[in-house]
């Protein structure tokens, strides 16, 4: 697929080691990490359980979250995953979707992310930086962090222009997208692109368990985009009615954010299976579920936008025959 890359991303969880293996003798160039510890494993341990797995596979937290860590934790985080895997390591930030949702708070503003990246760029640098009114810098003697500057690649996730502007105003080494550019990119930063789905086998469709199981999570993250920004309006996606109908069954008022992000692109409900039915076909027009042939023309597509790197976020029960299987085709 010329420059264009392919990746994986991930949820922190006890099998990611195993993942890591298959992503890398997939033959992709890294394996980025969720960060969401309402719905997740902690996001820096499967870093450096996924580096410790593999050899050459690159690992990036995809994204991580400022609110959830003071920058010199985070900084701390880098220079040890830097250690263990030297060059390995890119971080991406964002201002957290789905890790604040869960927590009951509003995404972070973008101002503020630019901040924590700011900052924390001058701890790797070996900078004294303020942060909440006092000095502070990497203060690591030899043997117990790499010396500084640390040069980890941090990167923005711009979900709009507000998040495109800083990714500029900061020069932002590269950015992760959540949904392909509104016109082809200008400039030479690195582009990832998070896409979802599923490679269809023969004779397969929405009524398939295998189907239904791998690429109904992220179908579902689209209720859960959807109620978190204008609940309204649910009732008018497929399957909307039916899944908001089982929300409030199983949380009352005042817990709902609970409810909605349980098993986020990870794992189905059962009211999430109750719903996917009701969308019928609509489950294979979401995201890159289709043939080989689909996904290929979708990449090259992707190419022409400024993409250089696709970023597969396999789900279900099946995760490395899901990587396999897409990374096949991706690579023809």
């Amino acid at each position: 697929m010329g420059e264009l890359s392919l990746s994986v991303a991930l949820p922190p969880s006890a099998r990611i080691s195993e993942y890591a293996r298959a992503a890398e003798d997939a033959g992709c160039a890294r394996l980025w990490l969720f960060d969401s510890p309402a719905v997740y494993g902690d996001i820096w341990i499967a870093v450096a359980r996924a580096a410790d797995a593999t050899s050459a596979l690159g690992v990036g937290t995809g994204v991580a979250v400022p609110s959830l860590r003071h920058p010199m934790v985070t900084a701390a985080a880098i220079a040890t995953i830097e250690e263990a895997a030297p060059g390995r390591l890119t971080c991406a930030f964002g201002t957290g979707f789905t890790a604040r949702r869960a927590l009951g708070r509003k995404p972070l503003a973008w101002a503020r992310v630019a901040g924590y990246v700011r900052t924390l760029r001058g701890l790797l640098n070996g900078e004294v930086v303020e942060i909440d009114g006092a000095a502070c810098q990497m203060l690591h003697m030899p043997g117990w962090a790499p010396e500084r500057p640390l040069r980890t690649p941090l990167w923005v996730a711009p979900s709009g222009p507000k998040g495109m502007a800083v990714a500029e105003e900061i020069s932002a080494d590269g950015v992760l997208l959540s949904q392909p550019p509104g016109e082809p990119l200008a400039g030479s930063r690195p582009t990832a692109m998070i896409v979802s789905g599923t490679v269809l086998r023969s004779g397969e469709d929405h009524r398939d368990v295998r189907v239904i199981e791998a690429a109904g999570p992220w179908y579902a993250a689209m209720w859960h985009a959807i109620y978190e920004a204008a609940p309204d309006f649910v009732t008018e996606l497929p399957g909307g009615d039916v899944w908001l109908d089982g929300l409030h069954a199983v949380r009352p008022e005042g817990q709902l954010h609970l409810g909605v992000h349980e098993g986020h692109v990870c794992s189905l409900t059962d009211r999430d299976r109750k719903a996917i039915g009701e969308a019928g076909a609509g489950l294979l027009e979401f995201g890159w579920t289709g043939s080989a042939a689909k996904i290929r023309a979708a990449a090259a597509n992707s190419a022409t936008l400024g993409v250089t790197e696709i970023v597969y976020t396999p789900a279900g029960p099946d995760i490395a025959g899901e990587i396999d299987a897409f990374a096949k085709a991706f690579h023809g």
